[in-house]
């Protein structure tokens, strides 16, 4: 597999042009607030949307260029096969992204969908399933939006400096469990140096908590629960509409 690193390829849809911008604007927190949801079951497995879908698909964008560029920047990435940093993107961009949205102190508020709309997503996900047999298939449900929120708010309560951002996302980047690696024991290593290394900076940050290193280690393996099916539809599928995200984002990396 070659890298196609030419900017001459022409994504057609809008999230193209929002992730690829280098003038990404600041993001702001403070117009969000995370409305308190009922615990209900049966409010639990309500479809949610997004209330303001505009302004928090902007803002969930301008996250998500910051990961991709996060990971074009480091040479120890840059220089592994294509075909491993495919696989690396396909594997880890959504618990790098919530990582990203716990750094920029992102929140957001969400709300029932129509019952026009719930109608409307039943058939197009019924086509999908239909015409491409697919099984990563995780509704944008209440459930999964407390789960998602569970997951920033461990980070939060770690009160993560950005250079402990920095290593942790690398420890979760270089993944040597994916399948399908031609570079897996170097990627083994690249894992357990951005573990030491961040291990280091927790001690030199945190002399007495001695248990920081684990919890952090621990919460971060807790994103995994969050899906990627899940964060698509919520913060982008608003955007892309039926475009495949990671086509985008492929594009991307190798522009």
């Amino acid at each position: 597999m070659q890298c196609d690193r030419s900017e001459d390829r022409h994504p057609h849809a809008i999230l193209f042009n929002i992730l690829n911008r280098k003038d990404s604007c600041g993001l702001g927190h403070d117009n969000w607030d995370y409305s308190g949801m009922h615990n209900c079951h049966c409010e639990q497995r309500k479809l949610v949307c997004l209330r303001n879908s505009a302004s928090t698909c902007q803002a969930a964008s301008e996250v998500l260029v910051k990961t991709i560029h996060f990971m074009k920047s480091l040479p120890s990435f840059h220089h592994l096969p294509c075909i491993d940093q495919l696989l690396l993107l396909q594997s880890c961009w959504a618990p790098l992204f919530v990582l990203g949205l716990a750094q920029e102190h992102m929140v957001f508020e969400v709300t029932d969908i129509p019952t026009a709309s719930i109608l409307r997503n039943l058939l197009l996900n019924h086509q999908k399933r239909t015409n491409e047999q697919e099984t990563d298939d995780s509704p944008t449900t209440l459930q999964a939006v407390h789960n998602l929120n569970s997951c920033l708010n461990k980070l939060w309560s770690l009160d993560l400096t950005a250079k402990e951002y920095a290593y942790l996302k690398g420890a979760i980047l270089f993944n040597p469990d994916v399948s399908g690696l031609m570079s897996c024991k170097h990627i083994e290593g690249l894992q357990k140096e951005s573990q030491r290394v961040l291990h280091e900076v927790i001690q030199t940050l945190h002399p007495n908590d001695h248990g920081r290193f684990t919890c952090v280690l621990l919460t971060a393996s807790s994103l995994r629960t969050v899906a990627q099916s899940f964060v698509t539809e919520l913060f982008f599928r608003p955007v892309i509409g039926q475009t495949d995200l990671l086509e985008l984002l492929t594009e991307i990396l190798f522009s």
